[in-house]
């Protein structure tokens, strides 16, 4: 393996800060902020959402169903010319 071509991986913490949800992975993300968690101080990466929040992931989404409205209203209003 060549030397000095791969990215310096390391334990990053993300926060979701719609719920305060932790978790920790490693990556290459470069950030500022910092935080102790288990006795070790660890780079800090703030999210707004993630599959912990988001509606996708939790089941919360709500599915609008527009184009079956317009096509049924268009079958009936023609239904007439069906031979």
């Amino acid at each position: 393996m060549k030397e000095g071509i791969h990215p310096n991986y390391r334990d990053v913490v993300f926060v979701d800060l719609s719920n305060g949800f932790q978790f920790v992975t490693r990556s290459t993300v470069q950030t500022k902020e910092t935080i102790e968690l288990d006795g070790k101080t660890m780079p800090l990466v703030k999210l707004e959402t993630t599959s912990e929040s988001h509606p996708f992931y939790t089941g919360t989404q709500k599915s609008v169903d527009n184009l079956g409205g317009r096509v049924e209203k268009f079958r009936n209003k023609f239904a007439h010319l069906k031979k």
